[in-house]
């Protein structure tokens, strides 16, 4: 009987290029690392190498297709046009006879652009030094000494097998689960290290480390500096447009980011390309002129993130703001958003709203009620006109229809149902664990020029959590395929119409909300925006000099 599969380690989950459209895992195992990475790039095909049959029986439930092999007999079955763009050794290289052969002919199915990700046990490890000085040394079930173990490797011995199968290193990041006794074993030993001629320091280091995950390519790629700054984390703003991006992009090892609630100014120290990105700046006067100035000097190509009609800010108008007209280029999520600010800045990109993670599905889970989710702030605009009709049918459905409110207080207190449970304005994970419990999620927004430069974010939350979206035409009309992927209304009788037939309907319900998640997981994942996102940062620094003076002739036209 084989052990029930477990989620894999983080850190090699998330050293995976999350641009990548087709990885091979070499010693899949029961498919563990593929099925996690798919939660996160569903679309993505994933390749499965497994020596057991019973453990590759597992993986190909999971993964696209496994084949039974061994890795040093033969090149993969599997026909992948143009090449692998990520070859995955997580466990499989110490299990090999001749690893870096393996590694040499596995660089040929590789994209020209693509990585490698590897994890070798690290035999400088202090516990393996222990285990010879005290004579206990024994191969052993798993871990460092596992008894299948074919090669170990040092930093250095794995540093140079690599170079001498011709792969270019970006990185090798060390796996330490507890410190404090390689620190304590190496202070111990440290008058023998010194008589030896050995830093102790340095040992300490290479001791701690049970393994080294390395991350290589088959030819150097100019690196990309990603700097910016955020507003505070409400309401998940700063999540979706600025955070989540920048952690799917820093994915990729030619990508270094720096996330800060304030601008550092330092000087890059290369002329690799380096993007400083504004989140949602008010550049105004010669304060907001001044720190422009600076961040050009210090050679930084400068981009505005913003995704709200400028115009309904208080300050936006003003004449001598810079948000737009002083940086070289603009980011937005809609088309809408994107003919605003061209006015004030043509070099503009539009990156839609996406979901970085697909999550558990928790709701449907009592088909006695549903539970309706709003959360919003400062809406009572947008859903004043529907309330009469929402307490109604709350009446009328009793414990069938329950309430979760976040944020719009407001709103709770207009429902006349004593089945509703407020919370005040809360972290992201506090929000997407309430939405990912209920079964309806209602998004109205009155037909406005602020709200129709707005984005689908909420359809695209609700979406994958496969929770229903009962939203106005208004913005949603685009995104929402009425009676497929969620319900539209554009006046109360509708919104009455959809939400009993929701209630009734159940099945019907669970089926609109599975189809949500579906197009979520086809077309709006954060992981499909990688490459175009760093395509395009690299393709304004190449215009860089011709955008600075651009950038400098609409400052000198600002007051």
């Amino acid at each position: 009987m084989l052990p029930a599969p477990q989620p894999p380690a983080a850190d090699l989950l998330q050293r995976i290029p999350l641009s990548a459209r087709t990885i091979l895992d070499v010693g899949c195992g029961q498919g563990e690392l593929g099925t996690a990475f798919k939660q996160y790039s569903p679309a993505t095909r994933i390749f499965g190498i497994e020596q057991d049959k019973e453990r590759a029986a597992i993986a190909a439930i999971h993964l696209d297709e496994v084949a039974v092999m061994d890795p040093e007999a033969a090149d993969p079955p599997f026909a992948v046009p143009g090449g692998y763009d990520c070859i995955v050794y997580s466990t499989s290289l110490a299990h090999m006879r001749e690893p870096f052969a393996v590694l040499r002919r596995h660089a040929e199915l590789l994209h020209p652009d693509g990585v490698m990700l590897i994890c070798v046990p690290n035999i400088e490890h202090w516990s393996f030094a222990e285990r010879l000085l005290r004579g206990t040394w024994d191969y052993e079930q798993a871990g460092l000494l596992d008894r299948d173990h074919l090669r170990w490797f040092s930093l250095e011995s794995m540093r140079r097998g690599l170079i001498e199968a011709g792969m270019y290193l970006c990185d090798a990041s060390p796996r330490v689960f507890d410190a404090e006794p390689a620190r304590n074993f190496a202070a111990a030993m440290a008058p023998a290290l010194v008589t030896l001629g050995i830093d102790p320091q340095g040992y300490a280091r290479r001791a701690s480390a049970l393994q080294f995950i390395w991350r290589v390519r088959k030819k150097e790629r100019e690196r990309v500096s990603l700097a910016g700054t955020m507003l505070p984390p409400v309401g998940g703003v700063s999540h979706v447009r600025v955070v989540q991006p920048f952690q799917a992009m820093a994915s990729d090892p030619m990508v270094s980011v720096n996330l800060s609630n304030e601008v550092d100014l330092s000087r890059p120290h290369d002329g690799s390309p380096h993007i400083f990105i504004l989140h949602r700046p008010s550049l105004a006067g010669q304060q907001g002129r001044d720190l422009l100035r600076m961040l050009i000097d210090a050679g930084w190509l400068v981009v505005t993130e913003f995704d709200d009609h400028p115009d309904f800010f208080s300050g936006m108008q003003d004449e001598a703001q810079l948000t737009f007209r002083g940086v070289h280029a603009i980011q937005t999520t809609t088309p809408a958003m994107a003919e605003v600010l061209r006015t004030r800045n043509p070099e503009i990109a539009i990156f839609p709203n996406a979901i970085e993670v697909l999550p558990e599905i928790r709701n449907f889970a009592d088909a006695r009620s549903m539970t309706l989710f709003f959360g919003a702030l400062n809406r009572e605009q947008d859903w004043r006109e529907f309330i009469p009709v929402i307490n109604d049918v709350a009446e009328m459905a009793g414990e069938r229809l329950k309430f979760q409110v976040v944020h719009d207080d407001a709103f709770f207190n207009a429902l006349s149902t004593q089945h509703k449970t407020f919370t005040p304005i809360c972290d992201y994970p506090t929000y997407n664990d309430i939405l990912g419990r209920c079964e309806i999620s209602f998004m109205p927004l009155s037909d406005n020029g602020f709200n129709r430069a707005k984005s689908d974010l909420k359809f695209i939350e609700a979406g994958s959590h496969r929770v229903v979206p009962l939203a106005s035409s208004v913005v949603y009309g685009d995104s929402i395929v009425d009676g497929q992927t969620g319900y539209l209304f554009r006046d109360p009788k509708e919104l009455r119409s959809r939400l009993m037939r929701l209630l009734v309907m159940p099945e019907m319900a669970r089926t609109i909300g599975d189809r949500a998640r579906a197009y979520v997981a086809n077309e709006r994942m954060l992981a499909y925006q990688v490459g175009p996102r760093l395509d395009w940062y690299r393709s304004l620094w190449a215009r860089r000099d011709e955008l600075t003076v651009a950038l400098k002739a609409r400052m000198a036209e600002t007051p």
